[in-house]
């Protein structure tokens, strides 16, 4: 059996047509895109194709999208760049569970004097609509909400979240902005930016087959935000630098691959899932499931095997040849429980036995049947070791 690698939540393998079409892109049309001459036109147009393709898979305008180096820039710009524009110490709200992108940023906001009220979630990992309604202030002007969570797959109600904030914003003098941080949803589950009904969104193509290194940010037309580093007028003169044309082309074309093929990789993924999740349950005793499948993306599986350390079950499964995580590859090499977790209320013992699988279309039920067949031994092997368990 070769490497099995499950952990597409990570990163993902970059499919080889995303690949073919960036290649022209480094030594054949090499210009500069803000060059007039025919090598910078070429350049050009190539960003702005690929930009208006992007902007048509999540039903957004192209002038709506800007490229940027990930996800993680695509949500300090849609924070600090509407904090900056309104220019003066304001409310802000995100939930317990943000990818660090969020957190961090909000945590950083805070020192600086803003006020932030965090959400909690209830044990699958989901806000309470309630919740935010009651937190909303005179002086709130952004919520961010994820999409669906990066270590245990819960979806956010966004659609209605939205229709919360637009009702408020009628009577308001202050817009509310709505972020959400999609970079665990795009490519998977249909992203359509009018139905959700958010102002900013973020999405990284790592995370759908595309090249590392490139992500992208909705900006909805209206919604007043500032740069945040300064140089030049690119990207609609929001990021400012030499554009990536080749990663953007990645981005573009991976997108337009993951959305075509959609319901038929959701649905082998699902199999996937479902026959891990079963044959666990079935041959591994004291186990917790961590979130619910029913309110999860189906890409995302993770279970906690109580009275072991995640990280030495991490271990093990790497030299048996199988790859997955404890959390967020963010926050690798943190000895902290997992703050998602411990948020839904995930007993500590618990949260630190926690793996992680996630999947992607290039796994088969045969890399789960091998999955399943030294699993459940190295578990035992581990428990005898640990002085928590008990037979």
């Amino acid at each position: 059996m070769n490497k099995i690698y499950l952990d597409n939540s990570a990163t993902t393998i970059t499919d080889e047509a995303a690949v073919k079409a960036m290649l022209p892109y480094f030594s054949d049309i090499y210009g500069n895109p803000s060059s007039f001459h025919s090598f910078g036109r070429q350049a050009k147009k190539a960003l702005e194709d690929a930009r208006i393709k992007t902007a048509r898979l999540i039903n957004a305008k192209a002038d709506e999208i800007i490229f940027t180096a990930c996800g993680t820039e695509s949500d300090n710009i849609a924070i600090f760049g509407t904090v900056n524009a309104f220019g003066k110490k304001c409310h802000l709200i995100a939930t317990k569970i943000e990818h660090h992108a969020v957190l961090y940023s909000f945590k950083e906001l805070e020192k600086r004097g803003f006020a932030v009220t965090y959400l909690s979630v209830d044990k699958n990992g989901v806000i309470s609509l309630d919740e935010l309604k009651k937190s909303i202030r005179e002086d709130t002007l952004l919520v961010s909400i994820m999409h669906a969570n990066n270590e245990v797959g819960s979806l956010q109600p966004i659609e209605k979240a939205a229709k919360i904030i637009s009702v408020l914003n009628k009577e308001r003098r202050d817009k509310i902005y709505f972020h959400t941080d999609a970079v665990q949803t795009s490519g998977k589950i249909s992203v359509n930016v009018q139905t959700l009904g958010v102002d900013l969104l973020a999405m990284s193509a790592h995370k759908f087959n595309g090249p590392k290194g490139v992500g992208a940010l909705y900006i909805r037309s209206g919604v007043n935000i500032s740069p945040i580093i300064f140089g030049g007028h690119h990207e609609n003169n929001m990021r400012p630098g030499t554009e990536n044309i080749a990663y953007a082309v990645g981005l573009a074309k991976a997108l337009e691959l993951s959305v075509d093929s959609m319901a038929q990789n959701s649905q082998k993924i699902k199999i996937i899932k479902e026959k891990l999740q079963d044959g666990i349950i079935k041959r591994i005793p004291d186990i917790t499931i961590n979130g619910n499948s029913e309110t999860s993306i189906s890409n995302v599986l993770n279970i906690s095997f109580n009275y072991i350390e995640g990280e030495s079950l991490l271990a093990k499964l790497d030299m048996a040849g199988i790859a997955v995580s404890t959390g967020s590859a963010c926050a690798s090499g943190s000895s902290e429980p997992s703050h998602v977790l411990s948020a839904m209320g995930i007993d500590p013992i618990a949260a630190q036995g926690a793996i992680r699988f996630s999947f992607g279309h290039h796994n088969t039920e045969e890399e789960i049947d091998y999955v399943l067949d030294v699993l459940p031994k190295i578990v035992e092997d581990l428990r005898k070791m640990s002085p928590l368990y008990k037979r």
